[in-house]
Order: C-alpha cells, then sequence, then structure tokens
C-alpha cells in the first residue's frame, strides 16, 4: 500500500512540475496604428482567470477562448487559450503586465512583456479584411508650415488640416502631441471646428482645420518638429445592404500622423549687429516719454519706454534709462498688451519707471537707443530717442544736502559711549549637593517618562511610514518649499530661475490635490482647483504662471520681470492655500 501511495504522490508532483502557462505576442515592435495579439496559453484547465489590465493599450477584441485536447500513443495533451486583440496608444515602451490563474489550489502567473511601440507606419490590409467602398476614400493628416527657412525668432505658423472623401468621420483623439523643442510657441485658439472645400493633391476633398500654433525658433541650425498623430473613428461602407436595399456602414478606427517636419532656421548678421541689440525681430515704433519734466521737491515723475509693432514681443527686453546719480530711479513694472494671431505677436510692451529727484536743478536723461532686425529689408535699424530735460524747482542743493549729514555725525560721535555702565554687579556662588539637586531627580525620574515618550514616537513613525498617500503629500509640500527657495536663490540667473520656479508650483499641486505629474493638463488642474472652491481668478493666473515659466526659459528677461513671477508665485500659492478645501 505505501507503494502505491509513494507512487501517487511522486506522479502528482510530476503533473504539477509540468503545469505551463505563458504569454505570446503576435510582434515585440509595432507601429502606433498596428494592432497587436496577445494569447495566454495554459497546458492545465486552469480556473478563475485574471487578464492584466493593458495599461497604454485599448482593446479591440477579445477575450476569445480556444480549447484543444487530443491524445496521441495513450499520452493525452491539453492547451486552453486566451486571445486579445489590443491597439497601442501612445509611444515608447510598454510593459503588460502577468496574467494568472488558479490551478489545484496553486497561483500560477506569467511573465511580463515589453513592446515597443514606434511612430505610426504605413499599413495594407487584406481586401477581403476591410470594408468595400468605392476604392476613392481618402484620410490624411497635413502640416502646412508657412515657412521653412526662417530667420532666428522669425514667426512661422503651423496648420494642422485633415483632409477626407467618401469617408465619415465621428471623432479624433490626441495619440502623439508634437513636441516644439527649441521653439518657443503659442496656441491659436480655434472657436469651432467648421468643414470646408478644397483638393489634396488634385482631388476634390474636405477637410477641418484641427489646430493652429505660432512658432519663433529660439536656435539657429536644423530643427525638428514631432509629428501629431491622432486615433480617429471613421464610418465606412461596405458590400452588404440591408432589407431594404441601403449600403450599410461599419464604424472603424484609424490611426494617422502629420509626419516630422525639419525646419532650417537661420542665424542673425554678426557683422552689422549694433551695441545693445537684445533680440528683437519684426518691425516697432520705439518711445521715451515722462509724465512731466518740471517738478517741485518731494514730487516724482513717471519714466515711460515702450516698443509697439509685429514681432516677438515677449522675447526681447527694452533698453534701460541712464539717469545723474541725484535722481533715484527704482525698477520698473513691466507691461504687455500683446495679441497673438496668424501674423506673428503684435502689440505693445511697456517698462514704466518711476524717478524721484533728491536735489534742487537741472538734469538730463540721455537718449536712449533701441534696435532690431528687420524682416522685411533683412537689417538692423535703430531708433534713437531725444534727450529729457528734468528741472527741481526748489529743495536742497547737494552742498546742503552734506553740510546737514556732517552734522549729523558729529552729533552721533559725541553720544557714542553714553550707555557704558560704571558699577558692577556681583553675584556669589552657592555650591549644593548633586544628591538634593534637581538635576539629580530629573535624570532618576527621566527614564519613565522618556520611554513611553520613544514608544508613542515610534508607533507614530510607523503610522507614517504606512500611509503611503500623506508621506507622499508630505514630500510634495517639502518639494514645493524647497523649489520655491531654489527659485528665490536663482533670482539673478533666469533659466535655472524659471526650472525650479515651475517644479515648485507642480509639487504644491500634487500634495494639493493628490494627483501625479501625469494628470498636469491644463483642463484637468482648472477643473480639479474649481472643484475645491479655489477662486477662478486665482486659477487662472495660476495655469497662467505655470505656462510662462516653460517659454520665459527661453525668452531675455528683466531681474525686476523674474522678481514679480517669483512674487506673484509666492502670493498665488498663498491665496490656493486659504481657498482650497
Amino acid at each position: 500500500m505505501k507503494r502505491y501511495l509513494i507512487l501517487f504522490l511522486l506522479t502528482f508532483q510530476g503533473l504539477m512540475a509540468q503545469v505551463q502557462f505563458e504569454a505570446r505576442v503576435s510582434k515585440n515592435t509595432l507601429g502606433l496604428n498596428e494592432r497587436l495579439r496577445i494569447d495566454f496559453i495554459m497546458n492545465v484547465d486552469g480556473d478563475n482567470f485574471e487578464q492584466p489590465s493593458f495599461d497604454g493599450f485599448k482593446m479591440v477584441a477579445g477575450p476569445s477562448q480556444q480549447i484543444s485536447q487530443s491524445w496521441i500513443n495513450g499520452r493525452s495533451s491539453f492547451q486552453k487559450i486566451y486571445s486579445y486583440i489590443i491597439q497601442p496608444e501612445r509611444k515608447g515602451s510598454i510593459t503588460i503586465k502577468q496574467a494568472a490563474i488558479e490551478f489545484n489550489g496553486q497561483i500560477y502567473k506569467t511573465n511580463p512583456i515589453k513592446v515597443t511601440v514606434t511612430n505610426a507606419v504605413a499599413q495594407e490590409r487584406d481586401p477581403n479584411d476591410r470594408p468595400q467602398g468605392s476604392g476613392n476614400e481618402l484620410l490624411n493628416l497635413v502640416a502646412e508650415i508657412s515657412k521653412t527657412n526662417p530667420y532666428l525668432n522669425e514667426p512661422i505658423t503651423v496648420v494642422y488640416k485633415l483632409y477626407f472623401n467618401n469617408i465619415g468621420v465621428t471623432g479624433f483623439k490626441e495619440l502623439a502631441k508634437p513636441k516644439y523643442n527649441d521653439f518657443w510657441n503659442q496656441n491659436i485658439d480655434i472657436k469651432q471646428l467648421s468643414v470646408q472645400q478644397g483638393s489634396y493633391q488634385g482631388q476634390q476633398a474636405y477637410y477641418v482645420i484641427l489646430k493652429k500654433v505660432i512658432l519663433y525658433p529660439q536656435k539657429s541650425g536644423r530643427l525638428t518638429i514631432e509629428p501629431l498623430s491622432l486615433d480617429i473613428g471613421v464610418q465606412l461602407p461596405t458590400n452588404r445592404r440591408d432589407m431594404f436595399g441601403q449600403m450599410i456602414i461599419t464604424e472603424d478606427n484609424k490611426v494617422v500622423s502629420a509626419g516630422a517636419k525639419t525646419i532650417n532656421v537661420r542665424p542673425l548678421p554678426e557683422s552689422s549687429k549694433p551695441e545693445g541689440f537684445t533680440g528683437a525681430v519684426g518691425k516697432f515704433n520705439f518711445t521715451v516719454t515722462p509724465s512731466k519734466t518740471t517738478l517741485k521737491n518731494g514730487e516724482g515723475l513717471d519714466l515711460i519706454v515702450s516698443a509697439q509693432g509685429t514681432g516677438n514681443m515677449k522675447l526681447f527686453t527694452l533698453p534701460k534709462p541712464v539717469v545723474p546719480n541725484a535722481l533715484e530711479m527704482y525698477d520698473p513694472v513691466h507691461d504687455e498688451q500683446v495679441t497673438n494671431s496668424l501674423n506673428g505677436m503684435s502689440g505693445r510692451i511697456t517698462d514704466k519707471y518711476t524717478i524721484v529727484p533728491q536735489y534742487r536743478g537741472k538734469y538730463a536723461i540721455k537718449p536712449m537707443q533701441f534696435s532690431y532686425f528687420d524682416l522685411s529689408t533683412g537689417t538692423y535699424k535703430t531708433i534713437t530717442s531725444k534727450e529729457i530735460m528734468i528741472d527741481v524747482l526748489d529743495g536742497p542743493t547737494p552742498a546742503e544736502a552734506n553740510t546737514g549729514t556732517t552734522a549729523k555725525n558729529v552729533v552721533a560721535k559725541a553720544d557714542e559711549f553714553k550707555n557704558i555702565k560704571s558699577k558692577t554687579a556681583l553675584i556669589p556662588i552657592e555650591k549644593k549637593d548633586f544628591y538634593d539637586s534637581n538635576l539629580y531627580l530629573g535624570l532618576l525620574f527621566a527614564p519613565f517618562i522618556i520611554i513611553p515618550i520613544i514608544i508613542l514616537a515610534r508607533k507614530k513613525k510607523e503610522a507614517m511610514d504606512n500611509d503611503v498617500t500623506g508621506n507622499r503629500i508630505r514630500m510634495n509640500n517639502k518639494l514645493a518649499k524647497k523649489y520655491l527657495s531654489q527659485a528665490k536663490k536663482h533670482l539673478n540667473n533666469k533659466e535655472p530661475f524659471y526650472i525650479a520656479l515651475e517644479k515648485a508650483m507642480h509639487n504644491f499641486l500634487k500634495a494639493k490635490l493628490h494627483i501625479e505629474t501625469s494628470e498636469m493638463s491644463k483642463d484637468n488642474i482648472r477643473e480639479l482647483l474649481l472643484s475645491r472652491n479655489a477662486n477662478a481668478e486665482t486659477v487662472q493666473n495660476f495655469i497662467a504662471l505655470t505656462e510662462n515659466c516653460e517659454f520665459a526659459r527661453y525668452a531675455p528677461a528683466s531681474s525686476a520681470s523674474i522678481q514679480q513671477d517669483y512674487d506673484k508665485a509666492v502670493m498665488i500659492i498663498s491665496e490656493l492655500e486659504k481657498q482650497i478645501v
């Protein structure tokens, strides 16, 4: 009997060792518009099959189940397969996680599989597997670029058009957003999508303008615009007809891509570049205007320095006035009144300086020069303002002011040793026995107090360690304060300042809204903040400042504008702290 029992156990263990459960994919590299078949294969009839979540993919079909069993030469074989058809939703390396089954009380799992997803590829489909139409169906996404060889900081526009014909379009979703590395970019709002008639490669077609972007190259040489890829829902005719003779329409999805575009950016001429040129490109007027030129003692004036016209309005700095030492000039208040269109930025930028005279007399503010590169002529142009005379009617002269200062200094020196005390109060030293002292009693009873405190602290620490969400919130709060402090240290260094400021604002959001970086779209941030009772104006200021951090790294910026952005960030974060519930 024992022999049969041992034989049975060995046979059972052998069967257990032979359980196989694996995942197989039809390919390990595919384009964004291709589909992937994945099979989960087992050689036993496992129960409680758990499929993976398929993060990064959308389900097209499945699961379908196949079972086969055969007997060959007295040996049986069994196979069960769960099959899925999936399509990637983004580019990059995506991991398909483990599936699981249960057999005889044991859990078996497949190995994770890595799949590489590339840009959309040209794809021929089997004619027997596609809806049949007239053969003239057209669906193509095109990126139309206004100029492929601009100057540095010259505006170019990219218009994304979807051409279609003999096919129905039911909707679309962005799979891969275009990246504009080394470009300052601004989206042009499209209020409503409208279908227009046109032609594509000599064929009559309809088209819809999906996106408009204006770009300002910030670097010379060959720059690449990453492609826009869309997943489009379409309606296609088939060979079948319904009972009334009408052609049956099927719905499908197609992925289209505009393709990468290369821009060859020309540098601005170096040989004739004026001294003090700060990067203005376009067509501008330049003015320097004082609010008044005649002042009384204690009065001040506003000096308004402005440039108006068409060009890269937000990407250069205005010249700074040079004033005599007798005039005290404060940091400027910067103002921008700029609109964006397919022709570029246009409007007016202004620096307003407050100037306060210190002494009576006449003082000259020297002429100022503003240079820009004129795209229409391909040359630099310089505008020079007129000299401005400031007449201060009354108040002290420099000589009188110096005399007054000397007298004050003499008085201060006369009273320099006034508070020194002439008597010393001595305190006698009293020696006490250590065993009767408070220190001895404190050390005696300290363990009874410290040990419970240590136990409570340890329990609190364990609770905090187990609180994953709370730890993440505290870490994000800590990072927000850290990066805000770093931003303050880099007020005179533009690029690290804006990098730190952007990180501070992102970590503040992650702490307050309990979200991750991948969820930080503009619309999602606005919706979450408003749902937490944040003020709409404060929310808009927060979003505008975060967008400004991205392009401000490439744009010239004065210390005043950097200080203003820092002060604005501190104020917005403080207001949101009070408003968010």
